[in-house]
């Protein structure tokens, strides 16, 4: 089960992220998605879980819990709210 995650401080690893999942039970797979150029968190990413009733307990519990100061966003990862999705315009290079 793939579970998305977002408003995750941008001090908290994957490691972090791993740990907190594994209370619930065995994750396969934790991607925290980070900016190409610096290599800094976008606080937002993935955890795959093997099992599906681990996974939903995990959203159940997770969704709107704190880590440091802001309270994180667990969904399944094909239910992302709206708002979490980045629009961007192209970019337009003028030489």
């Amino acid at each position: 089960m793939k579970i998305f995650v977002a408003n995750i401080p941008f001090y908290v690893g994957g490691v972090g992220i791993r740990q907190l999942f594994e209370l619930f039970g065995a994750v396969a797979a934790v991607k925290i998605i980070t900016e190409t150029k610096t290599g800094k968190s976008k606080g937002f990413g993935f955890v795959e879980m093997q099992d599906d009733q681990q996974g939903l307990q995990a959203i159940k519990e997770l969704d709107g819990s704190t880590i440091g100061d802001r309270d994180i966003v667990v969904r399944l990862a094909d239910q992302q709210p709206e708002e979490v999705h980045i629009h961007r315009r192209p970019r337009i290079s003028v030489r």
